[in-house]
């Protein structure tokens, strides 16, 4: 099974060491970034999509995708 997340967050330290944490637990990047400026407070938000293959389990809608 191929499981798919979207992590979102302020541009900062915090977003790469999350983006960084999946990475290492066997996530792959899914395409590029993307970022937005929200002009009333001068904040960017990034958004990255990651992928992971998970052998011997099937898909049910009740996963918490963030434990894998």
């Amino acid at each position: 099974m191929k499981v798919y997340r979207f992590l979102t967050g302020k541009d900062d330290a915090a977003f790469c060491h999350r983006v960084t944490e999946a990475l290492n637990r066997g996530w792959q990047l899914y395409g590029p970034p993307t970022l937005t400026f929200n002009a009333r407070n001068g904040d960017v938000t990034c958004g990255q999509a990651i992928t992971k293959d998970i052998e011997s389990k099937k898909y049910d809608p009740e996963m918490d995708l963030s434990k894998f």
